[in-house]
């Protein structure tokens, strides 16, 4: 599979009679579908022609540690990157790509950067579902039209006042054929905005996660939770009722102690039946994709979220792990290619943080608070967990590439502000 991508700015129309300037990936917002299948050799040639220096993340997906598009390793204006790497058997998920530059993730996600990246398998046992995907981003333009700089307290608590968009869009319709069964790959590709999605008068079936299928469907749920860069795979059967309309939503959710950091509901999209007659329902297997054991781990390793100052408002900066800042310099962790790890991240600030680890999946084991830890309700691969404030996630964690990785906060005002280390893979 071979593609070129250009990041540039571009004028778009997002309020009528106003010209937004974004920068895109290949002028198109949200940028264009990378879809390719396992066993695929990638290689995607990127121009940069921004005012700054850029890289694009493979988010989630087991490329080397040389083209992961890490911060160490920027791309200046007017040069162009050729990233190229294998997608191993099993990889077949829902992924994004995104900037992942120094100090400058945020504004350039906030700007329009980030398209989905999925990966098919050759017996997908969910193939015979229509698939629709859904990105999710958040946009915050200011009265002339142009995307608002980052404030203090988007440093503090994540971009607030964003209007979320789906696939670039605002609001829109969905049409469904009546009792039409539908496979949904949500995508959140907001800086800091947890989805806490509900659909009126329907229920989900949770299918697949950051990297892929489920070993069997959980349901039916009436709301799911995603936090930022998280994924989910779900199933949708819609209402029998022609010529009905329902909303898919992100109810209000508050991710910190002191409720700055509060986000109240909003709409994503509407589903609208169409006229036509329904249809039947589709059969989903009981069965999807076995999700193996990594095994007992050999290693364990505790990662604090910790906060510096006076509460919330010691501005930017005052997220960080460990209690030290990011240094692109310093080794924060040190693992060996194919050891089994638990990683236990604690969190001691006062607020939820999406941690995102590079260049593997890896499987929740547990969950605690007051010492009381609860197993993980079901097995799956994810890259990214919440870890809710004065909670701790355990991991169970395999790298299999040497090289540098980078272990951070996915709310990118916290990343590009600090919340990130180094963990170095040797062989």
């Amino acid at each position: 599979f071979s593609a070129s991508l250009v990041a540039a700015p571009a004028d778009v129309s997002l309020l009528e009679g106003r010209t937004s300037s974004l920068w895109l990936y290949n002028g198109l917002l949200p940028g264009p579908v990378v879809d390719v299948r396992e066993g695929d050799r990638v290689r995607i040639a990127v121009e940069n022609r921004l005012p700054l220096d850029t890289t694009v993340h493979w988010h989630g997906l087991p490329v080397p540690a040389d083209q992961d598009g890490s911060p160490m390793d920027p791309v200046p204006p007017g040069a162009t990157r050729i990233y190229e790497f294998d997608l191993p058997a099993g990889t077949a998920g829902t992924y994004w790509y995104h900037p992942h530059a120094h100090r400058t993730t945020a504004q350039q996600v906030s700007m329009g950067l980030a398209a989905p990246f999925i990966v098919r398998a050759a017996n997908d046992p969910l193939a015979h579902v229509p698939e629709v995907t859904m990105l999710v981003t958040g946009i915050r333009l200011d009265a002339g039209g142009q995307v608002s700089p980052g404030t203090a307290m988007d440093f503090t608590v994540g971009r607030q006042g964003e209007q979320l968009l789906v696939n670039g869009g605002r609001l829109p319709v969905h049409g469904v054929r009546p009792g039409s069964t539908q496979r949904w790959r949500i995508l959140n590709a907001t800086s800091a905005r947890y989805l806490r999605l509900a659909l009126d008068g329907h229920a989900f079936t949770l299918v697949g996660t950051d990297g892929g299928l489920l070993g069997a469907p959980v349901g039916p749920l009436s709301e799911v939770l995603v936090a930022p860069a998280q994924r989910v795979e779900l199933v949708v059967t819609v209402s029998a009722t022609p010529g009905a309309r329902f909303t898919l939503r992100a109810q209000r959710h508050a991710i910190d102690a002191m409720g700055m950091g509060t986000y109240a509901g909003e709409d994503l999209l509407t589903i609208a039946t169409t006229a036509e007659s329904p249809v039947a329902p589709l059969a989903i297997p009981a069965t999807l994709r076995p999700v193996a054991s990594l095994g007992p781990a050999v290693a364990r390793k505790r990662v604090t979220l910790t906060q510096s100052g006076m509460g919330m408002m010691a501005g930017a900066g005052s997220f960080l792990i460990d209690g030290r800042p990011f240094d692109m310099d310093r080794v924060d962790y040190v693992s060996r290619v194919g050891d089994v790890e638990d990683w236990e991240i604690v969190n001691r600030t006062m607020m939820d943080h999406p941690i995102h680890v590079h260049g593997t999946q890896f499987q929740l084991a547990s969950r605690g608070s007051g010492g009381l830890a609860v197993p993980a309700p079901y097995a799956a691969w994810i890259d990214t967990v919440d870890v809710p404030s004065g909670t701790t996630a355990t991991i169970r964690m395999r790298q299999d590439m040497p090289g540098k990785r980078m272990v951070h906060c996915h709310i990118l005002e916290h990343e590009d502000a600090g919340m990130m280390a180094v963990l170095e893979v040797r062989p």
